[in-house]
């Protein structure tokens, strides 16, 4: 399978196909070539998933507001 460069796929439909693909996997009826062509597919809709998240992040990041002003808070604060 060739990396291609297309525009990635939207967070929720890249999630679905990940999930699917893990699902083939599982079950172990593919051959060799089609567990690898979908492994590889599988990292790159791992990282294309990582990268939304990541400017997700980044987004809320620079949305947190306080005392009437934008101020940047580290998603990793609102955790605890």
């Amino acid at each position: 399978m060739t990396a291609k460069k297309n525009s990635p796929l939207p967070f929720e439909m890249a999630l679905a196909e990940l999930e699917s693909l893990v699902g083939q996997l599982e079950q172990g009826e593919l051959t060799l070539d089609d567990a690898l062509q979908r492994f590889e597919r599988g990292i790159a809709l791992v990282r294309d998933c990582q990268h939304a998240l990541q400017a997700a992040e980044q987004k809320v990041d620079q949305l947190i507001e306080r005392n009437g002003r934008l101020a940047v808070t580290p998603f990793d604060a609102l955790a605890g």
